[in-house]
């Protein structure tokens, strides 16, 4: 824009000084009488005046600028390999094979582990399954039930009568007791009953009556009927009663001949 408003200025410049110089009194007078026009610039103050301005870089002259284009990137130069390096298809060879050797350790390991897990759950099945053929060890028959000692050594052979002469010396509470003790003795070690030291007279008689045959089953209650009557309630049975437990006594509860065997306690206690 700068370089246009010179040039015009120098053209306007120009043609002023043409029409100046055309005129015949202007032309006439300008050899002989300068000062006629000494109001209007001549030819080469003109001149001087335009390489004034040419020699301006404001108004003359060339300007670079600068203008972002756009380039496509020129691939690299594939550099040459240098001689006696590893073709790509045995590097490709290679990583394929790195490849497969750690898939196939995993797969080792993934399989090693189903193995112990296998084997631990068929060690377990193993055991178990020896541990239900083993025989299983009976728990120790109770020596006392409830402070009443049971043990066989301690009563006498025949309990009815000895308990029938405590009760005619006046004896009622041991007599009563012995047949107590003795039908207790009588139904672990002799029947296999699974009775604790800590079984109630009501659990022993539940007990009796489910293992045993009806008679001996209903001896039974009534023996535990009088002797909880003495015990618990303070009073003495009658004479009768008592002396027809001991004639039954030996009868309805009979001594085992043989200690009971750890089969016939556990088959009782699974029954």
């Amino acid at each position: 824009m700068r370089s246009s408003a010179a040039w015009w200025l120098a053209v306007a410049l120009l043609g002023a000084g043409a029409q100046a110089q055309q005129a015949p009194d202007a032309a006439a007078s300008a050899a002989s009488a300068p000062e006629a026009v000494a109001g209007r610039p001549s030819r080469d103050e003109i001149e001087a005046e335009l390489a004034t301005l040419r020699a301006d870089p404001r108004f003359g002259g060339t300007q670079k600028q600068k203008t972002w284009r756009f380039k496509p990137r020129e691939s690299e130069p594939k550099k040459p390999e240098p001689p006696g390096a590893m073709p790509g298809w045995f590097k490709w060879l290679r990583e394929f094979a790195g490849w497969v050797t750690a898939a196939g350790r995993l797969v080792v390991w993934t399989v090693g582990a189903v193995l112990v897990a296998v084997l631990i759950v068929g060690l377990r099945y193993w055991i178990r399954e020896r541990a239900g053929a083993l025989p299983q060890r009976a728990p120790p028959l109770p020596s006392h039930v409830r402070d009443l000692d049971i043990r066989p050594e301690s009563l006498p052979d025949r309990i009815g009568p000895a308990a029938a002469a405590l009760w005619q010396r006046g004896e009622q509470r041991a007599a009563l007791s012995l047949l107590y003790r003795g039908a207790l003795s009588r139904l672990v070690h002799g029947h296999a009953l699974p009775i604790r030291a800590a079984s109630t007279e009501g659990e022993c008689v539940a007990l009796a009556r489910a293992r045993l045959p009806a008679e001996p089953a209903e001896f039974f209650a009534r023996l535990v009927s009088a002797w909880q009557l003495a015990v618990y309630g303070a009073r003495l049975p009658q004479t009768d009663e008592v002396l027809a437990l001991c004639r039954e006594f030996d009868a309805r509860l009979q001594a085992p001949t043989a200690p009971v065997g750890a089969a016939a306690v556990v088959g009782a206690q699974a029954a």
